[in-house]
C-alpha cells in the first residue's frame, strides 16, 4: 500500500515531531474528515507500507532525521513557487526552499523527488511572463536534483475564493502559452512536467496528463511493478493513488491565501492548540465514542521492473 501525507495538510513542515513519534511507534490513527468518530488505525512497518508519500513546502525540519525513515521507500513532492508574503505568509524565501531540495535529493536521489510548481494563478502582480521567467530560475537551480515537475492552474473552489477573491482563472490562451514556455524549459533542463488535472489538449512531448503520484510514477521511482487494487479515484480525471491519507484538514501552520485544505484560520489556531506529538492522533485525543477500524494493508509490489521501464 501507498501511506499519503500531504493531500490535507503539510506534515514535514508543521508535525515532524509527530510523524517520527508514530514511526518509533509503529502506528498511526486518522479520523475521517466526514464521520469523525470514524478512526483508521495504519500499521506503520515497510512489510505493508510500500512507500510513505510527502507533500511539503518545507522539508527542513525532517532532513537531519531522514535516517529514521531508512527501512521505508519514501517520494517527495516539494512546492516551490514564486509568489510574496501576501499570498504564502508562513512559507520560507523560495532560495531557501530550493537548497532544503537539493539537500534532500541527496540523501533520496532524483528519482524519488518532485518539484511541485503549483497552483499559478494570474494577477497583476503575477502575470505570466513572471511565471515564465521565474520558471525557468527555478528549473536552471534544480538541474540535476530532479527528473519531474508538477504544474497545476489554480481551481477556484467557494472556499478557495473565500479566503483569496482577488484571484481568478487562467483564460486557455494564458495556459497554452504558459504551457509551451514550460515545455520548452523543461527540454532544456531534462524534466518531465506531470499536468494536476488539466486540459488533455495542453499536453506535449515532455508535458503528460497522467498524474502526478500515478501508479507509473511510482513504480518508476519503486523500481518494481505495484499491484494496485481498483477503486474509485477521488477525481474521475485523476489516477493518482491519493488514498490513505493520515492528515487533517484545517492544520496547516502555512497559511497560503489560495489552499483547498484550510478554510478557516480560526479553526486552524484552534486545532494547532489541540496537537500532541505523542498522541497517536494528529490533532486531539481519543474518546470513548470512537470507533477505531484497521485498515486493510498488504504490499503491493510485484518483483522488479524490466531495466528499459526505468529509462
Amino acid at each position: 500500500m501507498i501511506l499519503n501525507t500531504g493531500s490535507r495538510t503539510d506534515i514535514p513542515a508543521c508535525y515532524g515531531d509527530w510523524f517520527y513519534n508514530r514511526i518509533k511507534e509503529g502506528y498511526v490513527l486518522t479520523r475521517n474528515p466526514y464521520y469523525p468518530t470514524q478512526v483508521t488505525k495504519y500499521i506503520l512497518r515497510p512489510e505493508v507500507v510500500d512507500m510513505i508519500v510527502f507533500c511539503t513546502k518545507n522539508p527542513f525540519p525532517m532532513l537531519e532525521r531522514l535516517s529514521l525513515l531508512s527501512a521505508f521507500d519514501m517520494f517527495w513532492f516539494v512546492t516551490i513557487t514564486p509568489y510574496g508574503q501576501e499570498i504564502e505568509p508562513h512559507v520560507p524565501p523560495g532560495e531557501l526552499v530550493i537548497d532544503y531540495f537539493k539537500q534532500l535529493s541527496e540523501q533520496i536521489g532524483k528519482k524519488r523527488l518532485s518539484w511541485r510548481y503549483d497552483p499559478v494563478f494570474i494577477t497583476d502582480r503575477y502575470p505570466v511572463d513572471y511565471h515564465i521567467e521565474q520558471f525557468c530560475q527555478m528549473a536552471r537551480a534544480l538541474s540535476g536534483y530532479t527528473e519531474q515537475c508538477v504544474v497545476s492552474f489554480l481551481d477556484l473552489y467557494e472556499k478557495t475564493l473565500r479566503n483569496f477573491n482577488k484571484a481568478r482563472s487562467v483564460t486557455k490562451d494564458e495556459q497554452e502559452k504558459i504551457i509551451a514556455a514550460f515545455s520548452e524549459i523543461a527540454v532544456e533542463y531534462k524534466l518531465q512536467i506531470h499536468l494536476c488535472c488539466e486540459n488533455p489538449k495542453l499536453i506535449r512531448k515532455n508535458v503528460d496528463a497522467d498524474g502526478c503520484m500515478s501508479k507509473a510514477v511510482l513504480e518508476k521511482a519503486l523500481g518494481c511493478k505495484l499491484l494496485v487494487p481498483q477503486k474509485k479515484t477521488a477525481r474521475k480525471e485523476c489516477d493518482c493513488l491519493l488514498g490513505a491519507d493520515i492528515g487533517a484538514y484545517n492544520t496547516c501552520g502555512h497559511g497560503c491565501l489560495y489552499c483547498y485544505a484550510n478554510y478557516n484560520s480560526e479553526i486552524v489556531a484552534k486545532n494547532q492548540k489541540l496537537h500532541n506529538p505523542a498522541s497517536p492522533l494528529l490533532i486531539g485525543e481519543l474518546s470513548k465514542n470512537d470507533v477505531i477500524k484497521q485498515a486493510e494493508q498488504k504490499s503491493w509490489k510485484n518483483g522488479q521492473m524490466d531495466f528499459f521501464d526505468l529509462l
